[in-house]
């Protein structure tokens, strides 16, 4: 498989939250703020990454029963790690952030990666598949928290961009305003892939 072709595939034909739909939980909390969302990405970037490399490198060692308990310590690690770090050098993302981190460990997306690919691929294409992966999540993150953040708030990683007489919409910054918003962004991506697809037909 060419390492072009994983990497794009995570970010577009195959990404995690608007072709995939895994990692709701995390995608419809966290992206309140466009801060949260690279927060929330870039730790999910490290840990998909890092826990794929493990993986992959492990795989021909990890009996095929206890393959899910040692993907989750795996994962469980680099999320220490995270945790750690943040705690320690970004104390206001990690209060924001709350109990998501900690929640990446049983991320759908990275069991997903570590069962489908890292655990049947070499470690250089896990490791592409993993960084793919993760900006893909990442911009999703970033895209919807963007809407919500503008449209609720009026403001763009924290700074007023709509002016002081914007009345902001609160049900966006709500659950039920996510899961609006997350929807009309799966819809306009994809009509977006089947215009491109149909394009690539008629070229051919």
């Amino acid at each position: 498989m060419k390492l072009k072709k994983i990497f794009f595939d995570g970010i577009f034909s195959n990404n995690p939250v608007l072709v995939q739909l895994v990692g709701m939980c995390s995608v419809l909390a966290v992206t309140t703020s466009v801060v949260n969302a690279i927060g929330m990405g870039s730790s999910v970037i490290f840990v998909v990454t890092c826990s794929n490399i493990v993986i992959s490198s492990l795989r021909k060692f990890i009996p095929d029963k206890v393959r899910i308990p040692a993907y989750v310590v795996i994962i469980a690690t680099f999320v220490t790690l995270v945790q750690m770090f943040l705690s320690a050098y970004i104390p206001a993302l990690y209060d924001s952030l709350g109990l998501f981190i900690p929640l990446i460990v049983v991320n759908c997306l990275i069991l997903a990666r570590a069962e489908s690919f890292a655990s049947k691929n070499t470690v250089f294409s896990s490791m592409i598949d993993g960084i793919g992966q993760g900006i893909g999540f990442t911009c999703a993150l970033i895209v919807l928290a963007s809407v919500r953040e503008i449209l609720g708030n009026g403001t763009w990683l924290g700074f007023p961009i709509l002016g002081k007489n914007y009345v902001s919409i609160g049900v966006i910054t709500q659950a039920p305003g996510a899961f609006i918003i997350l929807g009309l962004l799966v819809a306009g991506f994809n009509m977006l892939s089947r215009k491109v697809n149909a394009k690539k037909e008629g070229g051919n």
